[in-house]
C-alpha cells in the first residue's frame, strides 16, 4: 500500500497529496515528507525553510501572496490545527492557465497538503477558529522580492467560501495591487 496519494487539480502543476495515516488507540501517526516518493508524485522542489501561522478568527484570509524572482518560491502546504481553503493563482505568462485559480480544503484530520510550484501566487482561508497552518519554502524569505496580489480581485473571481463581509485580512494583505496591473515576472 502507497504511503502517499496525490491528485493534480483544474491546474495540473498545483497537486493535492494525501498521507496514508496509521491510527491507533493512542492517536495515530503518519509521514508528511519523503523527498523520493514526493518526487515520483511530481514535486521536484528541495525545501530550505519550514513556515507556521496561527489564525485565531474564522474567515481570516492570508494572502494571495509569491516571491518574485529570483527568490520565487515553490510551496508545500498543510493545516496542522482546523481546515482552510487553500488558493493557487497561476501568475506564469506562458502558462495556458495564467490568471486562472485552483483551490482545495486542508485538514488537520485527514493531513491534506498542497504543493505550488514556483510561479504561483498562495492563500488560504480559516473555515473555523484557531486554525494552524504550516508551509516548506524552496527558497528563503526575501523582503525585497515578497508581492502580492488582492484576495477579492474581480478578475481573478476566487469563490472563498466564507461571505466576504466576515473576511478579516491584515492592512498588508488589504492594500495588494489588482491583477489588472500586475505584470508578471514569471
Amino acid at each position: 500500500m502507497e504511503k502517499f496519494s496525490a491528485t493534480r487539480l483544474e491546474i495540473p502543476d498545483v497537486i493535492v497529496i494525501k498521507p496514508r495515516k496509521f491510527n491507533d488507540a493512542r492517536g495515530f501517526f503518519m509521514e508528511t515528507y519523503v523527498e523520493p516518493v514526493f518526487m515520483k508524485l511530481g514535486v521536484s522542489s528541495r525545501f530550505v525553510q519550514d513556515n507556521h501561522s496561527l489564525s485565531h478568527p474564522r474567515g481570516t484570509i492570508r494572502g494571495l501572496h509569491f516571491q518574485k524572482p529570483p527568490h520565487a518560491q515553490a510551496k508545500l502546504v498543510r493545516a496542522v490545527r482546523g481546515s482552510v481553503f487553500d488558493v493557487a493563482v497561476d501568475l506564469r505568462r506562458a502558462s495556458p492557465t495564467f490568471g486562472r485559480w485552483c483551490g482545495a480544503t486542508l485538514t488537520a484530520g485527514g493531513g491534506e497538503q498542497i504543493y505550488l510550484p514556483r510561479g504561483f501566487a498562495h492563500g488560504f482561508c480559516t473555515l473555523e477558529r484557531d486554525c494552524e497552518v504550516v508551509y516548506k519554502v524552496d527558497d528563503f524569505y526575501a523582503p525585497e522580492c515578497d508581492a502580492g496580489l488582492m484576495w477579492n480581485d474581480t478578475d481573478l473571481a476566487i469563490s472563498w467560501p466564507i461571505p466576504h463581509r466576515e473576511i478579516v485580512v491584515s492592512e498588508k494583505d488589504g492594500r495588494l495591487p489588482a491583477f489588472s496591473s500586475f505584470v508578471s515576472p514569471f
